[in-house]
């Protein structure tokens, strides 16, 4: 399988850049207007970049991550200066060592939760720049690297981890199923980097999973927001914010209430909220730490090599119940696999 080489992924979806662009403050709309044309252009390149290798390349299996973070010092070049390599001490530069530890998180996780070696399972070195362009309102994988802009609405991008979480899981994606970024397969897999964003913040913090807040970005609005708490919740999708900047939350939980729209690749920041659900109320359902099941789970369907690139919900939705038998035989975990797809509305038959 070859990972899709056209892989851009951004933690702040279209729709709330777009609101953002009609703002009447003129920073949040210049920032927004700048962030969408340089998201385009990232885009744009990256569907024009040649096809990525066959295979991972080779390198020795390691249980230490491999982190370089970079300073692309305001310009959209990458991946910038050099600032700190593995094992380097912390520097003076806040951003840069929040990105180095959240790069470590994730690398943590996938490794002490999964046994996965970064984020391809072959140790892939982690890349990062931080303070990309001007004022940049987003954060996103580029197929090859994480990118942190600073922020003009929002605040630093570095600052929640499960926004480093988010985006490095793309890289796992683009590895192991490879879901097509579009419609549902789209909504998978930015469903899928939203729960284990979730996870590495749980793994990091040593939360059950009723500890957990299930807020994805949860920190990173800026002081102007006035009625939101985060860019998604897994908890009750559709309530992350209702502010006068960044519009209502128009994410589903269920099936009931499914967007059908052209925006936004079909939609994938929005319809990610059904699967996303699923997740949460397996999670809480089956209690503790919510990697050693429900994780485990949906990493299993993720490496087993048995879902298409075009993957529909109930596609998927089967997958984890056939997951769940053959991890753990006919007990508790199988029938909160079928309750959680069942409340979402997505048939697993």
């Amino acid at each position: 399988m070859t990972p899709h080489s056209s892989v851009f992924c951004s933690i702040v979806p279209p729709h709330i850049l777009e609101r953002l662009a009609e703002s009447e403050n003129p920073a949040f709309a210049e920032a927004a207007q700048r962030t969408l044309l340089v998201d385009t252009a990232q885009r744009s390149a990256r569907e024009e970049a040649p096809p990525a290798p066959e295979g991972a390349p080779e390198r020795a299996a390691s249980d230490k991550p491999q982190r370089t973070l970079y300073d692309a010092e305001h310009g959209t070049e990458l991946p910038g200066v050099k600032v700190r390599a593995e094992g380097d001490a912390a520097v003076m530069d806040t951003t840069v060592n929040r990105a180095y530890a959240g790069l470590g998180a994730t690398f943590d996780l996938f490794l002490k939760a999964f046994g996965h070696r970064s984020i391809d399972g072959a140790g892939m070195p982690l890349i990062a720049s931080v303070h990309f362009d001007e004022k940049y309102d987003n954060a996103f994988w580029n197929g090859e690297q994480m990118v942190f802009g600073d922020g003009q609405l929002f605040l630093d991008f570095t600052i929640p981890v499960d926004v480093i979480g988010h985006e490095l899981a793309h890289g796992f994606t683009q590895h192991s199923a490879n879901l097509a970024y579009f419609g549902q397969s789209g909504a998978l897999n930015e469903s899928v980097s939203d729960v284990f964003g979730s996870l590495v913040k749980q793994h990091a913090l040593g939360q059950t999973a009723e500890q957990a807040d299930w807020l994805i970005g949860a920190g990173l609005l800026g002081p102007a927001i006035d009625n939101g708490v985060a860019l998604r919740s897994m908890k009750e999708p559709g309530t992350a914010y209702d502010d006068d900047e960044l519009g209502k939350d128009p994410q589903p939980a269920t099936m009931d209430d499914y967007v059908r729209t052209s925006s936004d690749n079909g939609g994938v920041h929005i319809n990610s909220g059904i699967p996303n659900h699923a997740f949460y109320l397996l999670a809480t359902e089956l209690g503790g730490f919510a990697w050693e099941r429900a994780g485990r789970i949906w990493y299993d369907v993720m490496t087993g090599g048995t879902l298409t690139e075009e993957a529909r919900f109930n596609e998927f939705a089967r997958a984890t119940v056939a997951s769940a038998r053959r991890l753990f035989g006919e007990g508790d975990e199988v029938q909160s696999v079928l309750k959680a797809w069942s409340l979402v509305g997505v048939p697993t038959t």
